[in-house]
Order: structure tokens, then sequence, then C-alpha cells
């Protein structure tokens, strides 16, 4: 394995004070169900690696999005960016399907360019495509236009934790958990300037300038955490770090070149005592040094059974997946099947959340999740 180069510094981006370590003192984290908080949550419990004799938790990735007809009408007439940076529509469309479905959880409604969008980066979400960036970074000179990360960037994420004041008064006693795009993942769509099969642009930057990467990563890095950082002082009170395109690398080049700024984007709420789930697509062979970049829970895809995840992990790591979503489009029996055997695949773990092993399919019948979350429920 190569060795690891030395921790980058984003000097060049200018930070302000960190805010306080703690919680507010009225977050609903630290509020039981009798005063409209989530302290006793069954689930949240489960995050922290503590028995608990509920039923099985779960919640889905993507649970709020195109599958449901009422996000539909909610989001007409408006793009995807401009919905997200909308406190009330992203309140609206985060309960939605902990109405429709009653899981265990809300997800915040967002994107992973959000951060980079208030920073004032030229990019949008185009149908069909993906997001995509007018000016792709791909040198030095242009990791040094880049905007800098410091109050203005606060100031524009004054609309995010209104959303999630908004979302969390929604939920009540549910959960929120908040979210933000790995380093990797986000600064692959700079560079690619877009949605990319194989990322090549992005793992040749690694290896020809290293520095350039190690710069871009580093911003992404600081915009991530920051955005974690504000919905957990907002109300969230669980966070997962999510990195689409991890699997695309080897463990060294992981190690080498992307560990240390997922680290740095965890980082950022590492004082606070609110769970952080880190979770990878195609990263099975990654679950170790992506725990160890600072996540409490690994997130585990559908590609490797969870007792397989368990037996490559420290003992005592909660865990959450991972039924395939593949199986939402078969019959009810062999859903529940499904359902079954993660369920036993993951009882050895010190907690498990069930999910699905990536986001909820766009064409998803949504009466389909609403049936498989009862059926959990009633598991035991």
């Amino acid at each position: 394995m190569s060795s690891d180069p030395a921790p980058f510094a984003p000097s060049s981006f200018p930070v302000s004070s960190p805010s306080p370590s703690e919680l507010p003192s009225d977050h609903p984290f630290l509020r039981g169900a009798d005063a409209g908080g989530v302290a006793g949550s069954p689930l949240l419990a489960r995050l922290r690696g503590e028995a608990t004799d509920a039923p099985p938790s779960v919640w889905f990735m993507r649970q709020a999005g195109r599958s449901l007809p009422e996000y539909r009408a909610a989001r007409e007439g408006t793009t995807m960016l401009e919905a997200c940076v909308r406190p009330d529509l992203v309140a609206e469309i985060t309960a939605q399907p902990v109405r429709r479905h009653t899981v265990d959880a809300g997800i915040f409604f967002s994107d992973i360019v959000v951060p980079a969008l208030l920073a004032g980066v030229d990019v949008e979400i185009r149908p069909g495509v993906g997001p995509v960036f007018a000016r792709p970074v791909r040198t030095s000179a242009d990791v040094a236009a880049l905007p800098p990360v410091g109050d203005a960037f606060e100031a524009a994420l004054e609309p995010i934790r209104q959303a999630v004041r908004l979302s969390v008064g929604e939920l009540g006693t549910t959960p929120l958990i908040g979210f933000a795009g790995a380093p990797f993942t986000v600064a692959s769509y700079m560079v690619e300037g877009g949605p990319s099969r194989d990322h090549l642009r992005t793992r040749a930057l690694m290896r020809s300038e290293p520095e350039t990467w190690d710069r871009l990563a580093a911003w992404v890095a600081e915009l991530s955490g920051r955005f974690l950082r504000a919905q957990v002082l907002a109300g969230a009170s669980a966070v997962q770090l999510f990195d689409s395109w991890a699997g695309a690398l080897g463990a060294d080049m992981y190690r080498t070149h992307v560990q240390r700024h997922s680290a740095a984007a965890l980082a950022h709420v590492a004082d606070l005592p609110v769970p952080r789930i880190h979770f990878g697509v195609g990263a099975s062979h990654l679950l170790r040094p992506m725990l160890e970049a600072g996540a409490d829970v690994m997130g585990v895809d559908h590609r490797i059974r969870l007792d397989e995840a368990l037996a490559l992990l420290p003992e005592g790591t909660p865990v959450q997946g991972n039924i395939d979503p593949a199986v939402l489009f078969t019959s009810e029996q062999a859903r529940f099947a499904e359902a079954r055997a993660v369920l036993a695949a993951g009882a050895g773990a010190s907690g498990h959340v069930v999910n699905l092993g990536h986001g909820v399919p766009p064409d998803a019948d949504p009466q389909v999740l609403t049936d498989l979350v009862a059926f959990l429920h009633a598991q035991r």
C-alpha cells in the first residue's frame, strides 16, 4: 500500500469561527417524546449500538422523491435546486414519506451539489442527466478560482437551517437525518463536469496532480462538513455522508486520496452527540476504511450480505441496510422473504437499521413501500 501524503490544510479558503461544540438546549435529540423530542427513538438507539426491544427501525434512501405523487405535485413549476433552497418546500417533501409510509426517520430533502450552489458555483441539475457544472474544475488555477468558504457561505446556509427547523416541526417525534455528499463524489462531478460511468478524469487527476486533487477535495470537504453541521445544530438528530461513486476506487486509492477528506467532512460534527452514518455504492471492499474516516454506523449496499459485512467491520459496529431495491418490483412473497433474510443477517450487529441497499427507484409503487414498512414493523 502506498503511504498517505501529509494531510492537506485548506489555508487558502478562509473559515469563520466554529459553532459551539454542543447542541442547543431545545434540540429534539435532547428531549423525550413527551416533550416533542426524539431522545427515546429506537432508531437512534440502534444507530448508537444500543439494545432495544422495539420493532425493527426502517427508513429508505430517496424515500422522498419521484416515486410519490404528492412530491411531483409539490415540485410542479420548480427545478430541483430551486426546491432544495425553499424551506417550506423542503420541509413538506421531507415529511411526505414519513406521513405515507410511517418510516422511522425523515431524511433531509436536498442534493449533494446544494452546498456548491450556495457557495456560488454555477451548477444545475438537468432532468434525465443529473448535476452539470458549467465550468469543470481540472487544473490548479480552476481550484484557486473557487469561492472562499467563510462567513458568506455560513450566511448562505440560512435557508438550510430554516428548512431543518421546519422539517423538525413537521416530523415531531420522528428523527430527522441530515445529509451531505462525500468529497470524492462531489469533487468527481466537478472534475468530470457531470455524471460519469468511469470517472477517468478524476482518477487521472489524483495520480497526475495529487496536490490539485487534494485542494479540490479539501474545499468540498469544508462545504459538506459545514452543511452537515448547520443541519445538526438546527435540529437534525443523525447525519449520513453519501459517497455514490466511492466504489470505483481500489482500497489503496481510497486511503491515499479520499479517506482523509471524508474524515474532514465528518469531523465537522464529531464533537456533537449525533450518530454519523457513512454509505457508499459498490463499496463493500471499502467498509473498513470508510468507517475509519470517522463514522459511527456503516451503510451497506445490496452487493454483500450484512453478516458478511459485519465480519469485515470491528465488533460492535452498527449497520444500516440492505434490501435490494429490485425486490420492490417482485412479488410480495419475494419482498418479505428478502426482508426477513436482511433482518436475520443483521441480527448479529450491535444495532441494525433497515434500509434499501441503495435508493428508492423513481418508478417504485409507493404502496409497496408502505406495505414493506408495515411488514418490518410487525417483525421481532
